[in-house]
């Protein structure tokens, strides 16, 4: 019988049960210096993909954009009202690439750092990520409210790394992330490029304290192996698949393969499902495709032709309610 724990959504705490079908990675809001002309930044546009999500299928989802980058906390929580879909927020900070070199946000200490990501776990997110980049005391940063008045928090924390390296500021951010999970039971997502140096961030978290079971990586599936994805499993990580609709990366069929292969070798309990759709472009609402709604109407059926009900369930349910949830 799985313990009913607490998930932090942007409107509120929620028993995790309650979650049902979660996509674990997508984005509402996000801009990037590394993706200029891609902004998702139209409140109504972002409004009309989470409507298109919440209508194929899925009730919940993460939203992994970091501090930097976009969000908009407050938007999140009026879009999160007005369509019915749960949705979790994310702090932290992103890997190097997405700040500029003279971004002060890549000069922020690891104890001021921790101390926003702990902030936004507990009192409330920032309203405008500018007053941390102004150097402003974290004590005095504006705290984001949504429709009823009451603070919006962040029920994850963000971070990520290069290929095959972890920069300082990657570094800093890691150690900070693993401060804050330490003072919150906060998961931990990690951003990776094609899986590399998976066991080398799960082993520098577990150094500082952070069991690999409240860590997921993002992104495993741009490496379709298998053997390497049962081994991270096996330490108790669990793994994000989201490169469905990009067959330039990996195609589906691929993908589609893994999967069955994962859970044939026991790796089910450990896997979760997102689309990382992160560009304007390739939104509806705001003129592109394929949207948020393909993961629901063209993945998922396919993914039912290779698995058991009771595999779909595991990875779309009671996996990240079981990551999200704090104690009860």
């Amino acid at each position: 019988m799985t313990t009913v724990g607490l998930v932090q959504t942007v409107l509120g705490v929620v028993p995790s049960d309650t979650l049902g079908t979660v996509d674990y990675h997508d984005h509402l809001f996000h801009s990037s210096p590394i993706l200029p002309g891609d902004e998702i930044c139209d409140e109504a546009a972002s409004a009309a993909e989470a409507g298109a999500l919440r209508a194929s299928g899925f009730s919940a989802m993460i939203d992994a954009t970091p501090i930097g980058l976009g969000r908009r906390p407050e938007a999140l929580a009026r879009i999160s009202a007005a369509t019915g879909l749960a949705v979790v927020a994310a702090t932290g900070l992103h890997r190097q690439a997405h700040y500029l070199s003279d971004d002060p946000l890549r000069r922020i200490d690891v104890a001021t750092m921790a101390a926003v990501f702990e902030r936004e776990l507990t009192v409330g997110q920032l309203s405008d990520d500018a007053e941390l980049r102004s150097g402003r005391p974290v004590e005095e940063l504006t705290v984001a409210l949504g429709p009823s008045g009451t603070p919006v928090l962040a029920g994850l924390i963000k971070t990520g790394i290069d290929y095959w390296r972890i920069s300082h500021f990657e570094r800093t951010v890691l150690d900070a992330a693993a401060l804050a999970h330490g003072r919150t039971g906060a998961p931990i997502m990690v951003h990776l490029e094609y899986c590399t140096a998976a066991h080398e961030v799960l082993d520098l978290l577990a150094s500082e304290g952070v069991q690999e079971s409240r860590v997921v990586l993002a992104h495993a599936d741009r490496d379709p192996d298998p053997g390497l994805h049962l081994e991270l499993i096996n330490r108790g990580a669990y793994l994000g698949y989201d490169g469905m609709a990009r067959p330039k990366g990996v195609s589906e069929a691929v993908l589609l393969e893994l999967t069955q292969r994962v859970v044939e070798g026991g790796g089910g309990g450990r896997l979760l499902l997102g689309a990382d759709v992160a560009r304007g472009s390739r939104y509806v609402a705001y003129g592109g495709m394929p949207g948020l709604a393909y993961l629901g109407r063209r993945y998922l059926p396919r993914l039912r032709n290779c698995l058991e009900e009771a595999a779909i369930e595991l990875i779309l349910v009671t996996n990240p309610a079981r990551l999200l949830a704090s104690a009860g």
